[in-house]
């Protein structure tokens, strides 16, 4: 087991950046099921556009970014659809030890280097880390445990974020 001396810097490079009708985090959708309706893109820089090859046969996909306006950390929080606290790794808020992020958009085109989107619940300028297909036999599961998200799903997609994470 390592210790906080031995940690090594994990660094990243983005590979794009989001361009959504989303320009602040107050009011944004929570989560893709509630952001029916929003578009915007996704711009993959130059350098990383020949890996876009075969991305046009995917409806969905997984995009992972970098929640670039958080800082800080809580490791209990009280998440947008609850009033109760749980521990940051039981929730999907932004005030993460990593701040990391995931969302799974519909790909509606592409033309070069830019992606077209649906669902989008991405702040506009965020900074894309990585893409993958989404593909179901992978990425759902039926019949699984919701946790404490149960009984509480009910108005996602009228779900909108507040102000409570921010700094």
């Amino acid at each position: 087991m390592m210790n906080m001396q031995e940690e090594k810097m994990v660094k990243f490079t983005p590979i794009g950046c989001v361009h959504s009708p989303h320009q602040d985090l107050a009011g944004m959708p929570i989560q893709p099921p509630a952001a029916k309706g929003f578009s915007g893109t996704v711009e993959i820089f130059p350098e990383f556009s020949d890996g876009l090859k075969d991305i046009e046969a995917f409806t969905r996909l997984m995009l992972i970014y970098h929640l670039h306006k958080s800082e800080g950390c809580s490791l209990t929080v009280k998440p947008f659809l609850d009033t109760q606290s749980h521990g940051v790794f039981a929730t999907r808020v932004p005030k993460r030890p990593n701040a990391i992020g995931f969302s799974v958009v519909r790909l509606i085109g592409r033309e070069g280097n830019i992606l077209q989107i649906g669902d989008v619940d991405i702040l506009d300028g965020t900074p894309i880390l990585d893409i993958k297909p989404y593909v179901p036999l992978f990425d759902a599961y039926q019949n699984e445990r919701y946790g404490w998200f149960e009984g509480k799903l009910t108005d996602i997609e009228v779900a909108r974020s507040d102000d409570r994470f921010k700094n």
